[in-house]
């Protein structure tokens, strides 16, 4: 790994270029830099959901796969480089279906809303979605290990889930809900 970083201001960014973990330089508008950069987002949308209030399991899960996005970005960062193993994307499958269990099945398309936590990681989940795309199209251009693309992906279904969970937990001991869509086809339906 390369040199940790003692001086934030470099300046060597100011021509539109930036420095990989191999230190090779390239644009910013770079389709790596776009996908480094949704990464990052990523992390720091979920570091703003871990402020709210929520079950000490999903916090922990939360904390960790923050520590995975991290190393998805050293991973992004380093081109051939692996840093993101196959078992991170085993442990979001146990976690689907750890949570999944727990809720009810679904009737309806649900809104990204609810709690305050909920709406959050629905936040988190719309960008880990751009994160995935970012990284398919660099795969679209650079030869990339599968396990990013299967994180992101396994990931945004997870903070669905994690979402639903969310709006269930109450500190106050009551059990609170999705908030469905308002179907105009199923309206129908039911009116006949």
């Amino acid at each position: 790994m390369g040199q940790r970083l003692t001086q934030i201001a470099t300046r060597t960014g100011d021509n539109g270029t930036t420095g990989l973990g191999d230190n090779t330089r390239v644009s910013k508008n770079s389709l790596r830099v776009h996908a480094m950069g949704d990464v990052d987002e990523l992390n720091s949308s979920i570091g703003v959901l871990l402020c709210e209030d929520m079950p000490a399991r999903v916090r922990a899960l939360l904390v960790e796969i923050q520590q995975q996005l991290f190393n998805l970005g050293g991973e992004l960062s380093i081109p051939g480089f692996e840093l993101l193993k196959p078992e991170a994307v085993l442990a979001l499958d146990a976690a689907l279906a750890e949570h999944n269990e727990q809720l009810p099945r679904l009737q309806e398309f649900i809104l990204p809303a609810g709690s305050r936590a909920a709406s959050l990681a629905h936040v988190c989940r719309t960008v880990a979605r751009r994160a995935e795309r970012a990284v398919v199209a660099l795969e679209g251009q650079e030869t990339l290990k599968d396990t990013p693309r299967q994180y992101l992906n396994r990931l945004s279904d997870l903070l669905f889930v994690l979402a639903r969970v969310l709006n269930r937990y109450r500190t106050d001991g009551t059990v609170g809900d999705d908030v469905y869509w308002k179907s105009e086809r199923l309206a129908q339906a039911e009116a006949e």
